[in-house]
C-alpha cells in the first residue's frame, strides 16, 4: 500500500532562512510517526505544509493519496489537525464547539450533534459538555481540540506538541487517547518536544534539523546509533563537575556532558561496570564528592544530543519557528 504522508524534496524559505531544505518523508498507513528535532528545525513547518496551511517554494507532497498542493480543499476533508495551542472558542461551550465544526463538515445538524455527544463521552468530557470552554482547564481545552480535529473521523491526524503545557497527568491522559485512535487504525504524524512521548507513542520517529531528516528509525534503532551505555553521577558540590570531567578524560567512548543544575556528569562507556569502578577510583582520588553513581542505557535524550550537539532542555528555550514559519 502507499504511504498515508509522503512528502518528497520540499523546500521552504523565508528570506534569507531556509525552513526546509529538501526535506523527504514517508509515513506508512496506520502507524505513528514521531517528529523531533530543536526548535526551528522546521517541524512546525512541514506540518503547515502537509495540512495545506502554508505553500512550500518547491518540492512534492501527499497526504491521504490527494496531491497537497494541487487539491487542498479535498484533502482538508480528509485530515484531523490540532496544534500547539487549543483552537477552541471559549465563548461557546464545548458541545456548541463540536456542533459548529460538523456543521463547517457540513454533516448536518442532527449528526453534527450525535457525533459531538459521541466525542465529549470518548473524552470524558460529558460533564461539561454544556459549559463554555472558557471555564475549562488546560487539559480539557486539549482534549477539545483534540476532539475537533476528529469530528469528521479523518483516516490521517497531525497533532502539532499536542500535551505542551499540560501537567504530568494530563500528559499522561492524552497519550491514552492517541493510543486508542491509533488502534482504530488512524495515521498519526506527531511532533513534540517530549522525547519519552515519542519513546512511548511512535513505531518509528524521523529527527530533523535546519530543514533537513538527519536520522529516521525506532525508538531502538536510534538508541543504538549512539552505542553503549552511560555513566551518570551526581556530585555534592557542583563547583567540582570540571574536576570530575578532567577525571573522566580518556575513559568513555565520547565526549562528557555536565549539568550544573542537578550537579549531573554522563559518560558514555563501551566498558560497563568496569568504567564505572575505575572512574569512581578516580574521582575518590581526586577528593570529589558523590552522591549518586550509576550505569543505564542510552536514552532518546542520548540520540537527540548526539544528532543535533544539545540536549532537548537547551533546545526547548530556543524560540520555535512558529514566529517566521
Amino acid at each position: 500500500m502507499p504511504p498515508a504522508i509522503r512528502a518528497e524534496r520540499l523546500v521552504k524559505k523565508y528570506g534569507e532562512v531556509t525552513a526546509l531544505d529538501g526535506l523527504d518523508l514517508e509515513v506508512e498507513e496506520g502507524t505513528v510517526m514521531g517528529l523531533l528535532g530543536p526548535n526551528g528545525a522546521g517541524k512546525t513547518t512541514t506540518v503547515r505544509v502537509l495540512t495545506t496551511l502554508l505553500e512550500p517554494d518547491s518540492g512534492h507532497a501527499e497526504v491521504a493519496g490527494v496531491d497537497v498542493l494541487r487539491r487542498p480543499q479535498e484533502l482538508r476533508r480528509r485530515i484531523g489537525v490540532s496544534g500547539q495551542y487549543a483552537a477552541v472558542d471559549e465563548h461557546l461551550t464545548g458541545l456548541e464547539n463540536l456542533v459548529m465544526v460538523g456543521r463547517l463538515y457540513h454533516l448536518g445538524a442532527a449528526a453534527s450533534r450525535a457525533r459531538a455527544r459521541e466525542l465529549l463521552e470518548q473524552f470524558d468530557l460529558t460533564a461539561a459538555a454544556d459549559r463554555q470552554v472558557k471555564g475549562y482547564s488546560g487539559g480539557m481545552r486539549r482534549r477539545l481540540d483534540l476532539a475537533g480535529a476528529l469530528v469528521a473521523r479523518p483516516p490521517v491526524l497531525f497533532l502539532d506538541e499536542p500535551t505542551t503545557g499540560l501537567d504530568p497527568r494530563g500528559r499522561v491522559g492524552m497519550w491514552d487517547v492517541i493510543e486508542d485512535l491509533v488502534r482504530g487504525g488512524t495515521t498519526l504524524l506527531l511532533t513534540t518536544q517530549y522525547l519519552e512521548e515519542a519513546d512511548r507513542l511512535a513505531d518509528r520517529i524521523v529527527v530533523i534539523d535546519h530543514g533537513r531528516v538527519i536520522a529516521l528509525g525506532t525508538a531502538d534503532e536510534l538508541k543504538s546509533h549512539v552505542g553503549g551505555e552511560r555513566i551518570e553521577i551526581v556530585l555534592h558540590d557542583a563547583a567540582q563537575l570540571a574536576t570530575a570531567r578532567e577525571q573522566a578524560v580518556g575513559l568513555g567512548i565520547g565526549e562528557s556532558t555536565a549539568d550544573e543544575r542537578d550537579r549531573r556528569l554522563t559518560i558514555p562507556v563501551d566498558g560497563g561496570s568496569d568504567d564505572l569502578v575505575e572512574l569512581l577510583h578516580r574521582l575518590g582520588r581526586a577528593g570529589v564528592g558523590i552522591s549518586e553513581a550509576g550505569l543505564r542505557r542510552p536514552t532518546l535524550d542520548d540520540v537527540f544530543l548526539a544528532l543535533t550537539g544539545h540536549v532537548a532542555a537547551e533546545a526547548e528555550t530556543v524560540d520555535d519557528e512558529d514566529g517566521a514559519a
